[in-house]
């Protein structure tokens, strides 16, 4: 029958559909009625044309559905639109004896967001009867007890509610007991046995009766119970109550022990049957019995659990107040109970996110999730305000009936803040006002909107000249803030030419770590230092990228000998016998094509023939004797010059020169080596003139003149552009101490080592007047007769003719000089 009623409810059912339009993401209600324990797949509405949407937009746009419960009754066909039943609906168990049951959904479309408030009511059919709580019912009733007296019977139990549930009660005849319906306005009457006629116990002990419920469906459903009244003997006083009914109002929430009230009956008789206990009817309802306990003995009733507003707001207590007579009587007390809300229950916070993850770069305003806000004491506060942190940049927009829209403002830079739990904050008004607090965890998408950037401005990198090809010579460093493929960055060499050569014939880079190479092998006396650029691109779309100057500085080694520039072979040096120590027998000249202390110079003398006779300047390369020579002293000498630098190893050349003693003949000729003015040097030479000359007297006196004239002449402007003198100091070398006897006359070309030029420069020998009067001087010059090219790091001359070159640098040509030298013509009488 129930089968069959459910059938005929499915075909007749009327579907309601309200929508009603509300701005923001929140759209609007639909509203379906359903009959309960429909059969799966049933249908109920469809979505689709109800909310004006598209079938096929509701898998392009993921529509879905969610409910309040934690059970999916309902679900979705997303191919047609429609609602249908996915799991049994039983109204009883979902919604108890709630009088409306509804099952709340929310509908959510995405792109844009949207969402529906669908609210399907669950109508109730006939599918419980009524049920009493024990099928034997056993009353004691004495012979003494007056017509008219009321019995309380237990009420049936219906799961159903409004008219499928009791609708009333039937009796079994009898001449002795009648049916009463105590009338309640808030449910169906309570019923009551009614004595219409006295018992007598020696008649009739125990009277049987049948007590039908029937409920209000089409069919009708029923429920019995067998009602025993056994018959006592007299105990003619039944308790009476202070008060038939007690009006009592307490708080929601009240401790436990509480005294709610206590219920007061008295008694006539005295002794047993004037004593008076209280218990709970028999129709009481186990929820009441949890949570109130009744002392029998004082019928105080207190709170013996957690009173509730929001599961009940009333409570109706019914007590028996008995005597303990042989023949108990007994009286029935009402207590209602009223319980008065208070703010006790929290707002509840549920959020329905459209993005879990939003882009850097979204617009301003796009809605992230929909807040739904409730609060269980609807009465003390019906609304509920919420808000979130003002620092962050999202809003909350109010919908309707405390629907709150989460959406984005201003600008949201995921460098800065990768990830936000934005804390939802909820009060309502009650008192006093209670919070709750949600987090939503939103995290932001990354674009590339960051060039990468080197970790300096610019690179200086430093290389030791004939390194090894293939080499690491320094790295660069660059970082993006962007995350996963526009923070992968890529090393480039910018195409560019240095000296002459491509950038990426010179080095290259590791495109992954930013590592520098060498392609070649430097040469520091090549070059010394160049620079290039290097490009870091990231890998987002599109890519960004960034330059920074990368310079190469070339460190010198120590990898060039000295080359000696004059003599630049083994020559021979004459000098005369009569010479005295401190003749400044010859000059050697080098150069290193190393920089720094690899081009510092010192001059040794290696291998001499005679260690007494010669010395060397360990600084200007100079080579002075150091005694004079005698008859035994050989005619020939040879000097082994070694030239070393200053590096690490210390590399050196040699140069070989022979000396020739010559005899006094040779003298006259040599005696510009000789740098003395006064004493013995200038007594021989006069008496040597005087002889050779003594027979030309005259022509000497006009020669005389004519060489002071010149000599003044050459002084006033000699003076003015050369240094004519230098001076010979006091030496301490591996051969013992050597002094210039003499002030030595040095040629004006000379300057020493330590002025930092290591080059002969043009130079012309200045007489003074006592030599043009005393000697016929030639200059003997022991550099080369013509001005040569000369390169430093090899020594190799090339000879070139020009007579009166200028001594200069050739920038195209490192290592190469240009050296002037001019003779002057003596005068020869």
């Amino acid at each position: 029958m129930a089968s069959t009623l459910k059938k005929g409810v499915l075909h007749v059912a009327i579907f309601h559909v309200l929508l009603f339009r509300f701005p923001d993401s929140v759209q609007g209600n639909i509203r379906y009625s359903i009959p309960e324990e429909m059969g799966l797949g049933a249908f109920v509405g469809n979505v689709a044309r109800d909310l004006s949407l598209e079938v096929k937009q509701l898998s392009e746009r993921k529509f879905r559905v969610a409910s309040e419960k934690q059970r999916e009754y309902l679900a979705v066909n997303l191919t047609t639109g429609t609602i249908f039943i996915k799991e049994r609906i039983d109204r009883e168990q979902l919604c108890g004896h709630i009088f409306r049951c509804m099952l709340m959904l929310e509908a959510v479309v995405e792109n844009p967001l949207k969402v529906f408030h669908i609210e399907v009511d669950i109508l109730d059919i006939n599918d419980n009867a009524p049920i009493f709580k024990r099928t034997e019912i056993s009353k004691e009733i004495s012979e003494m007890t007056p017509v008219g007296t009321i019995f309380p019977l237990p009420s049936a139990k219906d799961g159903d509610i409004g008219s499928n549930s009791i609708h009333s009660y039937q009796l079994s005849p009898s001449e002795y007991f009648s049916l009463n319906l105590l009338s309640d306005s808030e449910q169906v009457g309570m019923p009551e046995l009614l004595l219409q006629q006295s018992l007598d116990r020696e008649q009739q002990t125990v009277h049987r009766l049948t007590l039908t419920a029937f409920d209000g469906g089409n069919p009708e459903k029923i429920g019995t119970a067998q009602v025993v009244v056994n018959v006592l003997d007299a105990n003619d006083n039944p308790p009476i109550c202070g008060q038939s009914v007690y009006q009592i109002t307490i708080p929601e929430n009240v401790p436990e022990d509480y005294l709610i009230v206590k219920v007061t009956a008295n008694d006539l008789d005295e002794g047993l049957n004037g004593e008076v206990t209280y218990s709970f009817s028999d129709h009481t309802s186990d929820k009441v019995r949890e949570l109130f306990t009744l002392d029998a003995a004082s019928g105080e009733i207190k709170v013996d659990g957690v009173v509730d507003f929001e599961e009940a707001n009333n409570y109706q207590i019914l007590v028996q107040a008995a005597d303990r007579g042989t023949q108990r009587n007994s009286v029935y007390c009402k207590v209602l109970l009223n319980i008065t809300d208070v703010n006790d229950n929290w707002p509840e916070i549920t959020a329905t996110s459209a993005f879990n993850t939003i882009p850097e770069n979204v617009a301003a305003g796009t809605a992230v999730s929909v807040v739904r806000v409730t609060d269980r004491d609807y009465k003390n506060s019906p609304n509920v305000s919420c808000s979130i942190p003002r620092s962050i940049p999202f809003n909350l927009n109010s919908s309707f009936n405390n629907y709150y829209t989460l959406i984005t403002r201003g600008n949201i830079d995921r460098e800065k803040v990768p990830e936000y739990n934005i804390t939802i904050t909820c009060t309502d008004n009650g008192s006093p006002p209670l919070t709750t607090r949600k987090i939503i965890r939103v995290q932001v998408a990354d674009i590339n909107d960051n060039a990468p950037r080197f970790t300096q401005s610019s690179y200086t990198v430093y290389v030791v000249e004939n390194n090894v090809i293939g080499s690491s010579i320094g790295s660069v460093s660059a970082s993006d803030p962007d995350s996963n493929q526009s923070a992968q960055l890529s090393y480039f060499i910018l195409d560019s030419l240095i000296n002459s050569w491509p950038s990426d014939t010179l080095v290259s880079i590791s495109s992954t770590g930013g590592v520098l190479f060498a392609r070649k092998s430097f040469d520091y006396e090549e070059v010394k230092s160049f620079s290039f650029h290097v490009q870091v691109k990231d890998a987002g779309a599109p890519p960004l990228s960034s330059n920074v100057a990368v310079k190469v500085v070339i460190i010198d080694q120590n990898d060039n000998a000295p080359v000696i520039l004059s003599p630049s072979l083994a020559i021979d040096e004459p000098i005369p016998r009569s010479a005295e120590s401190g003749y400044l027998v010859s000059k050697v000249t080098a150069t290193d094509a190393d920089s720094g202390q690899s081009a510092q110079l010192s001059y040794e003398l290696r291998q001499p023939t005679d260690e007494s006779l010669f010395t060397v300047s360990s600084e200007t390369g100079e080579i002075w004797t150091i005694r004079r020579f005698d008859h035994r002293d050989p005619l020939r000498q040879k000097i082994v010059i070694l030239v070393k630098d200053n590096g690490t190893p210390s590399l050196s050349s040699t140069v070989t020169i022979n000396v020739s003693v010559q005899g006094d003949l040779a003298e006259s000729s040599s005696k510009a080596g000789l740098l003395g003015r006064t004493g013995p040097w200038k007594s021989d030479l006069k008496l040597y003139l005087i002889i050779l000359f003594s027979t030309t007297s005259f022509i000497l006196l006009v020669a005389i003149v004519f060489l002071s004239i010149k000599v003044y002449r050459n002084r006033y402007y000699g003076n003015r552009c050369f240094q004519a003198t230098s001076y010979l100091p006091r030496r301490i070398s591996p051969y013992g101490i050597q002094k210039a006897s003499v002030t030595l006359q040095m040629p004006s070309n000379y300057r020493d080592s330590r002025d930092g030029d290591s080059l002969p420069k043009e130079f012309i020998d200045e007489m003074t007047p006592d030599e043009a009067f005393n000697d016929l001087m030639r200059l003997k010059i022991h550099e080369s007769l013509a001005a040569s090219t000369i390169n430093k790091k090899n020594g190799t001359s090339v000879p070139v003719d020009h007579r009166n070159t200028t001594y200069t640098s050739r920038g195209d040509t490192p290592g190469y000089y240009k050296v002037r030298v001019i003779f002057l013509k003596s005068l020869e009488m």
